[in-house]
């Protein structure tokens, strides 16, 4: 039995550089991540004239996309244990960056359609790792703060791609290529690679105690040297290594009941979510608007989504995470309803940009919310299952939109959108639990327990 005691000492921690540099590097992972997720969607349209695609083959592509982000969901939490969170960090964005970078060579849409599946893996399983080292990264009472910040600066792939999408694809029939290269530039992260340091968490779960120590002396060093001595930190408890977490651990009422919930909450944020971003430029095309218009409108209601993310940044640490998520939900639904029931193109980017700015918001709030509600052992696998269910049920998603659409019109689409965020909302306020007071609490933990806060 050794002592851990490394969540207590980065608790203590100011913010120094080592945090500045590490929201940079995870930012920019966000920002490519953000880029490359919609440029399918972007170049949908396009694809529809020059290739015959139909709509029901787009929700085909988009369906298996989201089985993709499904089995990268689920393998990234094995990966981020096994190899450590940083490595896992950079081996998922050099996956996805690779598999992007190809789609532009794809000749059909069946070879298209492999290599999203396999691009969606990719970030999905990146998403997971990297809301996992954050967690465990920064100090509790400000981490929600920081997670959110590296959003506003990540989310600005969204925006920025679609109006790139939009100038680009118009230019030639070939044009659309270079969307997915765009799409492929997360591989840059290799440059930030000696500035990121493994979470020291990670290696005390190990039982590794001198890798901790030495990471941890090194964070140490760095922010004295900016703001002088620092706090002792609480008393390390005892804790036994970590063994192996197996799929059935989650079947324990202390990680299956969160499970069950992140579950719900990821489930409806990404039905609703891609409901919306996948099908917005498609659908607005489908109803007369031509596909320039289309993907312009769109690519203007994104610039929301940097200032959502930001509102989540002044809230997350200030207030219960599971009441702004409601309350977040509750706002997407009126707003994306609304989006529905207007074709004006001033109305549709207002209530476009309102669902974008408070869906990132929500983003960024459930990235911080979801790793809290596990201890050390079932963080990586219940963050990364419960994150990977929801991206699996989208699997039905665009099937579901691709029926309503063709069968009930336009408008069903937007009721079934709203109706999902407000399910997640309902769900949020009365099963999620608490966890201000536990980020907050002294840092005390019983022997054997490390995670009594979160």
């Amino acid at each position: 039995m050794r002592h851990s005691n490394a969540l207590h000492r980065l608790d203590r921690l100011p913010v120094s550089r080592f945090h500045k540099v590490t929201l940079v590097a995870i930012a920019f992972a966000y920002f490519f991540e953000f880029a490359d997720i919609n440029t399918f969607a972007t170049t949908a349209p396009r694809l529809i004239e020059l290739w015959g695609v139909t709509v029901d083959q787009i929700a085909y592509v988009t369906s298996l996309s989201f089985v993709g982000m499904f089995i990268g969901s689920v393998l990234a939490g094995t990966l981020a244990d096994r190899w450590g969170r940083k490595r896992a960090l950079l081996a998922t964005t050099l996956f996805f960056g690779v598999f992007s970078f190809a789609s532009a060579f794809a000749w059909d849409l069946v070879s298209l359609g492999v290599l999203r599946v396999l691009t969606s893996a990719g970030l999905a399983a990146m998403t997971v790792v990297a809301v996992i080292y954050v967690n465990e990264m920064y100090p509790s009472a400000v981490r929600g703060k920081y997670q959110a910040y590296a959003i506003v600066i990540g989310i600005c792939g969204t925006p920025v791609t679609n109006l790139i999408a939009s100038v680009v694809v118009p230019l030639d029939d070939w044009a659309w290529r270079l969307v997915y290269l765009w799409g492929a530039l997360g591989i840059l992260l290799v440059f930030f690679t000696r500035h990121l340091k493994e979470s020291p968490r990670w290696h005390e779960s190990r039982g590794d105690h001198e890798r901790a120590e030495a990471v941890l002396r090194e964070i140490e060093a760095g922010a004295e040297a900016e703001h002088g001595p620092l706090p002792e930190p609480a008393p390390p408890v005892a804790e036994a290594p970590v063994t192996k977490a197996p799929l059935r651990l989650l079947l324990q009422r202390r990680y299956l009941l969160p499970t069950l919930l992140l579950t719900v909450l990821w489930v409806t944020q990404t039905i609703g979510f891609f409901g919306y971003s996948s099908w917005a430029p498609t659908l607005l095309a489908k109803e007369g608007f031509s596909v320039e218009k289309s993907v312009f409108y769109v690519a203007l209601t994104t610039v929301g989504a940097p200032l959502g993310s930001y509102l989540a940044a002044l809230v997350t640490d200030r207030f219960e995470r599971k009441w702004c998520l409601a309350a977040f939900g509750t706002v997407i639904a009126l707003c994306g309803l609304l989006y529905g029931l207007t074709f004006n193109p001033i109305l549709i980017i207002v209530f476009g940009f309102l669902v974008n700015l408070f869906e990132r918001g929500y983003t960024a709030l459930g990235y911080a919310y979801s790793p809290e509600l596990f201890d050390t052992r079932g963080r990586s696998l219940g963050t990364s299952v419960s994150y990977g269910l929801g991206r699996l049920s989208n699997a039905a998603g665009p099937l579901i939109v691709a029926a309503l659409y063709n069968g009930h019109g336009y408008r069903s689409v937007f009721f079934f959108i709203a109706g999902s965020w407000l399910v997640g909302a309902l769900v949020l306020a009365v099963f999620g639990p608490r966890t201000r007071a536990a980020r907050l609490a002294p840092a005390e933990a019983p022997a054997g327990h490390e995670e009594t806060r979160v």
